[in-house]
C-alpha cells in the first residue's frame, strides 16, 4: 500500500512538471509569436502575377498555376497546424501529436510548438527560427532527456525546414528573389534559398498534373539520441491536394530520412488548418 501510494505521488509530480513544461513553452511561443507580428506587420497586398513567374523552370510555373497562387495575394505570413504521429527510431510505436506555427516571409522567421504524450506523460517541442538563428527545446518531465540546442549547424538544418514549408505552403512566395532556380528535367528542378550567411538546396518533384509530390534536400541534419546532428538525405513526401481558401494545398505529408542502412519515416502529418496574411 506504502510502495503504491509512493508511486502514485511520483506520477502526478511527473505529470505536473510536464504540464508546467508545456506551459512555460507555450508561453515563450507566444511571446516570440507576439514580437514577430509587432517587427513584420501585413503591408499592403501584393498579387503574384503571371510575368514574376516567367524565368521559373516551367514544371515550377505549372505547379504555380495548379495550386491557384497566380493572381492571388503573395503570402506575407502563414499559420498552420497539424495533427502528427512521430516515431522516435524505426519499428517504435507512433506517439501521437499536435502542432502550430507561424511562419513570416519579409524576413524568414518560423514558430513551431508541438505537444505530444508518451506513457500518459505530456511534453512539448519548440522549433524557434529568428533573425537567421535557430534554436530547439524539448521540456519533458524527468522520465525524458531535455533538448536544448542551437548553432551554426541547426540553423543550417531549420533553414532547409524554412525552405520546405514554403514550397509546399506558401508556393505564391516563390518568385523571391532570394531564391534561385535551374530545371532538372521535366518534372523536376532545383531550388537555392538564400538567408544571411546560409545558403540551402533542395529538388522538388512534380508529377504531370502539377502537384508538387516530393522535397529532396541533402542540407538537412538529424538529431541523434546522444545529441548529435547526423548529415543526411531529407525527403517529405505530400499528397491529398484541397482547396483550401481557393488554393491547392497538401494535406498529407511524411518526413524521411534516408538513412545508408535505411529509410526511417519518423513522422506521419495531416493538415487540420491553415490560414494566411493574418494581421495578429
Amino acid at each position: 500500500m506504502y510502495k503504491k501510494t509512493i508511486r502514485n505521488i511520483l506520477v502526478k509530480i511527473t505529470v505536473m512538471a510536464a504540464i508546467t513544461s508545456f506551459t512555460t513553452s507555450r508561453r515563450a511561443f507566444l511571446q516570440k509569436k507576439s514580437e514577430e507580428f509587432s517587427s513584420q506587420p501585413l503591408k499592403n497586398e501584393s498579387v503574384l502575377t503571371v510575368q514574376e513567374i516567367a524565368h521559373l523552370p516551367v514544371c515550377v510555373q505549372k505547379y504555380l498555376e495548379y495550386t491557384g497562387a497566380v493572381g492571388k495575394s503573395k503570402p506575407q505570413n502563414v499559420f498552420i497546424e497539424f495533427d502528427a504521429e512521430m516515431y522516435r527510431k524505426p519499428g517504435d510505436k507512433p506517439m501521437k501529436s499536435h502542432s502550430v506555427q507561424y511562419n513570416f516571409y519579409r524576413n524568414y522567421s518560423r514558430l513551431f510548438l508541438m505537444k505530444a504524450r508518451k506513457m500518459g506523460i505530456p511534453f512539448s517541442a519548440l522549433h524557434v527560427y529568428r533573425n537567421e538563428a535557430a534554436t530547439f527545446r524539448v521540456k519533458v518531465a524527468e522520465l525524458f532527456k531535455v533538448v536544448d540546442i542551437r548553432g551554426e549547424e541547426l540553423t543550417k538544418a531549420e533553414t532547409v525546414t524554412v525552405l520546405n514549408d514554403l514550397c509546399i505552403f506558401a508556393p505564391g512566395c516563390l518568385a523571391d528573389k532570394r531564391l534561385t532556380w535551374s530545371e532538372e528535367d521535366m518534372l523536376s528542378a532545383k531550388v537555392t534559398l538564400k538567408n544571411g550567411r546560409y545558403l540551402v538546396s533542395a529538388i522538388l518533384c512534380f508529377n504531370e498534373t502539377g502537384e508538387l509530390v516530393n522535397f529532396i534536400s541533402g542540407d538537412r541534419s538529424a538529431l541523434q539520441d546522444d545529441g548529435t546532428l547526423r548529415q543526411a538525405t531529407w525527403e517529405t513526401p505530400v499528397s491529398d491536394y484541397k482547396s483550401i481558401d481557393g488554393r491547392m494545398i497538401p494535406t498529407y505529408g511524411k518526413t524521411i530520412w534516408k538513412y545508408p542502412e535505411g529509410d526511417f519515416t519518423y513522422g506521419v502529418f495531416r493538415l487540420k488548418s491553415l490560414k494566411y496574411n493574418l494581421a495578429d
